[in-house]
């Protein structure tokens, strides 16, 4: 490739860095809508996107007792109508995306371990896979997402065998890789998850809509 030809691809590639956490539902719904804004814009082998990790609840246990709808009405005070018109009104949203979600059989928990796992498929450029793979199958699947053995019966579908996942589950590897995610989101001022820097120049927060993206993307992109 020439010098000037070098230059041109350099400048047009953009780095798009998304936090987010394995249990959270609006950062499933804001993956998909994000995915289906990049459809719109093309120019994808010119875009970089990294995933970072940011756990909700860094003190969760493995699994949390009780259904999702039991903690919810317990977190905010609200009866368990009010939780389950909760959940109900998120699994809408997400039904929009082309996302089924079962709330009432989530079995939620520590996310440490899926986001160690995470960057470990990143290693082997298997992110996007794993990240996809994860989410689905802890909002659709029952996945116990806290749960070792777990993870790493579920690393074969996006293509780590199911010996080396759990090998790396029981070692410290990517543990500093995690952190190191969390104290960029800090540096960045991120307290709440999906949140999405476009070339460390803007970022937003929340799962927003489609044309939302588009138009950061093309900003960005210039």
């Amino acid at each position: 490739m020439k010098a000037e030809g070098l230059i041109n691809y350099m400048e047009q590639t953009m780095k798009i860095e998304i936090w987010s956490d394995v249990i959270c539902p609006w950062c499933y719904i804001g993956k998909r809508r994000f995915e289906q804004a990049l459809e719109q814009f093309g120019h994808h082998e010119n875009i970089n996107v990294i995933w970072r990790s940011f756990e909700l609840d860094r003190n969760a246990p493995p699994l949390y007792p009780g259904t999702l709808e039991e903690r919810l009405a317990s977190k905010y005070g609200v009866s368990r109508q009010e939780a389950a018109a909760m959940n109900a009104s998120v699994t809408a949203v997400a039904r929009e995306t082309g996302l089924a979600y079962r709330l009432a059989d989530a079995r939620s928990g520590n996310t440490f371990d899926a986001h160690r796992l995470l960057h470990f498929a990143t290693s082997k450029n298997l992110g996007d896979q794993a990240t996809e793979c994860i989410m689905q199958a802890y909002f659709s699947e029952s996945l116990s997402v806290g749960d070792r053995a777990a993870l790493a019966g579920l690393a074969p579908k996006f293509g780590i065998s199911e010996a080396e996942a759990i090998k790396m589950l029981e070692s410290d590897d990517y543990s500093d890789a995690v952190r190191a995610d969390e104290l960029r989101a800090a540096e960045f001022g991120v307290t709440g998850v999906p949140f999405f820097v476009f070339d460390e120049k803007s970022g937003i927060s929340g799962a927003q809509p489609v044309a939302t993206f588009v138009e950061a993307l093309r900003q960005t992109y210039g």
